[in-house]
């Protein structure tokens, strides 16, 4: 069953500054552990009022926040900040360069808490800050299977081993489509859409058995491979059984649910003599014109009642 809980990451204070181009002023307990990708402005705890804060958030400080600490006096200050720097807070960011006061440091350094400055606005702080986390800690799973990028639409090959998943998405690539995994996929789920991606250690190789690895970017060029892709469509290979009832029409709707999002599915029968790169493709173009409104099954039917009616 899927939960939209977030993932729980840390990371050293050194990297999450490089990502967002920040200055680290204080690395404090010298890393940051996330778990959502809310951002708060903590306007209201800086007046006192702790009830309801999001203490597990990044928080972002700019000119308002700023100006209201500078106008307390040095000890309503020192206490508020003390109050403020007592919670479990990830990090501070100040935003546009913003100088902080030495208390403000030495209290931060004291409670263990990163402060690190932006160059931008709050406002594309902010948006930065959750475009990046929304990667970072968003749900995710593992799964054996391939994924292509198939006249742009994300496909994800799925099947038992030595079926022959990696040699359809070679024959794919061959074609000018795209490799984006092959074997592990890991996919996240941002908002409402999956995101697929290899595991960096075997990004864009390829196991082609009784041949060994190979490595698709090296082969056949930038152009054959993607570091990600939404995922669109799953694609089942499976043995082809003369004891079963496959679907001749397409009129029957098959799905999979991964992390809580329902994705169409179709099953391929593997046989001697079927072109699956070629029924793949067919596969994409199919899920295109349907997202376009034309699908040839209601189509088919369409048209064979009229001529009913003609007789």
């Amino acid at each position: 069953m899927y939960s939209d809980e977030m993932v729980e990451v840390t990371v050293t204070v050194e990297d999450f500054a490089k990502q967002l181009d920040l200055l680290v002023i204080e690395r404090g307990r010298g890393t940051i552990t996330l778990n959502t990708v809310n951002v708060s402005r903590p306007g209201l705890q800086l007046a006192g009022f702790f009830d309801y804060f999001g203490a597990n958030r990044i928080q972002v400080l700019g000119n308002a926040e700023m100006q209201f600490l500078r106008k307390m006096t040095y000890e309503d200050r020192v206490y508020t900040l003390t109050q403020f720097f007592k919670y479990p807070i990830p990090c501070i960011i100040l935003a546009r360069d913003l100088t902080p006061m030495p208390e403000f440091i030495e209290i931060a350094r004291q409670g263990g808490v990163p402060v690190m400055v932006a160059h931008t606005t709050t406002t594309a702080i902010i948006n930065h800050l959750v475009m990046y986390l929304n990667r970072l800690v968003a749900p995710s799973v593992s799964m054996h299977a391939g994924l292509i990028d198939v006249y742009g639409v994300g496909m994800l090959l799925t099947g038992k081993s030595g079926i022959g998943k990696s040699e359809t998405a070679l024959e794919l690539v061959k074609r000018g489509h795209r490799l984006i995994a092959d074997d592990s996929v890991i996919i996240s789920r941002i908002e409402n859409t999956l995101i697929g991606t290899a595991p960096p250690a075997i990004r864009y190789f390829m196991e082609i058995r009784g041949m060994g690895i190979i490595d698709v970017k090296s082969m056949y060029g930038i152009g054959a491979v993607m570091q990600e892709k939404n995922i669109e469509l799953v694609v089942e290979l499976e043995i082809w059984d003369e004891n079963k009832r496959y679907d001749r029409l397409g009129n029957q709707k098959l799905f999979e649910s991964i992390l809580g999002i329902t994705l169409p599915k179709f099953i391929i029968p593997v046989r001697p003599g079927r072109n699956l790169a070629i029924i793949l493709e067919v596969a994409a173009r199919n899920h295109r014109q349907k997202e376009m409104g034309y699908d040839a099954v209601q189509e088919l039917l369409k048209r064979t009642n009229l001529e009913h009616k003609d007789i």
